[in-house]
């Protein structure tokens, strides 16, 4: 079985449940243009238009056979997150966004898995809407890579950290930046380079800040190939070396790059050269299959690029089927 662990989707039932209720959780729905719709946040931020195959269950399994995919592990859209809601609007905001998602993977539990999110604007609410979740079947968790612009590692989140270790639920690390503001604004470089920094700059500011020494059993995935991380290991670790640790506020115990065995690492990099360096880098059973199925700088082949990149098909085996059954216990199918 070939198995996507990075895969969005939004279900309908999202969008007529803002209608009827949005205002309860401070979200409205807006038409963009006819037949189109986005979500606007009582905050102000207003989210890119939804779009077809992020709706549609019908055109997603298209897809995946095309692909050769047999089974996704679902992800809601890190952009609707709503982080910036009052924690109990947040709260009511995730329960719904779940209990969607969940209903669309109990549906078709042949190809679909799921993963939970949370109100990380409170870590104790967080934390206890993924122990509900866990027990609706969700086997991990999605997270966006910053809380309202703050980074993962600077925002107090150990209640939510500590029960991700202790239900074993995986975290997916992903980016989120919904508007593309200054020098990201033009070119689609606020997907191609400030989404791949907001990776690394969370998972840094969780190695330098301690998160992982404290919580040695948490186990995290990294979109995107790691974001920079795996390029940027070497000045990690000289400026963890030779920098005033106390100007800085560093206090991991060990050499970042001694983290980077830790976590997962997705294959959506588009480039053979770049997985075989990924490759070399956190060594094979790190890595995992994604596509960021059905955004456009996703993979639409993702087996393809393994072996032009000259994976084996043993290798491609582990990174399709071996490695997310070990890390994600409750796989199934």
């Amino acid at each position: 079985m070939t198995i996507d662990v990075h895969a969005h989707f939004v279900p309908r039932a999202i969008l007529d449940d803002i209608r009827q209720r949005g205002a309860e959780y401070g979200v409205a729905l807006l038409e963009t243009s006819p037949g189109c719709h986005c979500c606007k946040f009582e905050h102000g931020q207003q989210i890119r238009p939804f779009f077809e195959t992020i709706l549609s269950v019908d055109k997603r399994l298209e897809t995946m056979d095309r692909q050769g995919v047999q089974r996704e592990v679902l992800s809601l859209w890190a952009d609707i997150f709503g982080y910036s809601l009052p924690a109990e609007k947040g709260a009511a905001w995730h329960r719904v966004l779940n209990d969607s998602l969940a209903r669309v993977a109990d549906a078709t539990p042949e190809r679909f898995s799921w993963m939970a999110s949370g109100p990380l604007q409170d870590a104790a609410a967080a934390a206890r809407e993924l122990e509900r979740c866990k027990a609706a079947g969700a086997i991990g968790t999605m997270v966006a890579a910053n809380v309202a612009g703050e980074n993962l590692g600077d925002c107090p989140l150990d209640e939510f950290w500590a029960a991700c270790e202790a239900l074993d639920m995986p975290v997916f690390i992903h980016p989120a930046l919904p508007v593309s503001e200054g020098r990201a604004r033009n070119f689609g470089l606020n997907q191609i380079i400030a989404y791949t920094a907001d990776t690394t700059f969370a998972i840094g500011s969780m190695i330098l800040s301690g998160v992982f020494d404290r919580f040695p059993g948490l186990e995290i995935i990294l979109s995107h190939g790691g974001g920079t991380l795996p390029f940027l290991a070497g000045r990690f670790d000289r400026m963890h070396e030779y920098s005033d640790r106390a100007a800085t506020g560093d206090v991991a115990l060990k050499l970042p790059s001694a983290y980077m065995g830790q976590f997962h690492y997705d294959t959506i990099l588009n480039e053979p050269l770049a997985l075989q360096f990924l490759k070399q880098a956190v060594g094979i059973d790190r890595i995992l299959l994604g596509t960021d199925e059905p955004f456009p700088v996703g993979d639409p082949d993702p087996l393809g690029v393994l072996r032009q990149a000259g994976f084996s098909d043993t290798e491609i085996g582990r990174i399709g089927n071996d490695n997310p059954r070990a890390l994600f216990r409750g796989l199934s199918g």
